[in-house]
């Protein structure tokens, strides 16, 4: 069984309390709860991390790359946060690992502030979602296993 990894970047671990008008009611273990329902129904295990710091972040799509080499991992599952708009760091490592990647975002950010529009992600990711709230998580998932599926 191959796995799926679900990567949060920074303040999503404050999900229910931050921005409830933007962000939803939902906390980040209800999030979790969803995504390993979903992964369940596409047969993937889920590794399910979060992380207020650029470097682990980089640093676990640095595994990821070595894990899908290995044939144990579907892909990547990324919601960076803010640094969506600032990271060449994880757009570089999304690059170097060759890392099969979907960006997601949980709001639609292309209806938020101008600074949101540019994602530095996107250029090496094979997808984007964005704008469907938390339940972005299990399309997102069935995204990659379409993608895994050959579809």
């Amino acid at each position: 069984m191959k796995t799926a990894l679900i990567l949060n970047g920074p303040n999503l671990n404050l999900l229910g309390t931050r921005e409830p008008a933007v962000y939803g009611s939902h906390t980040l273990p209800d999030v979790e709860a969803m995504c390993a329902q979903a992964c369940a129904t596409h047969g993937f295990a889920l590794d399910f991390r979060q992380s207020n710091h650029e470097g682990v972040l980089v640093d676990w799509l640095h595994e990821a790359g070595r894990a899908q080499a290995a044939g144990s991992l579907a892909g990547v599952i990324l919601n960076a946060g803010a640094y969506t708009h600032t990271s060449v760091a994880l757009h570089d490592a999304i690059k170097g690992t060759g890392v099969t990647l979907i960006e997601l975002h949980i709001s639609n950010v292309f209806a938020r502030e101008a600074f949101r529009h540019h994602s530095y992600i996107s250029p090496a990711a094979k997808g984007v979602m964005c704008g469907f709230g938390v339940n972005g998580y299990p399309l997102a998932i069935a995204a990659l296993a379409s993608l895994q599926a050959g579809a």
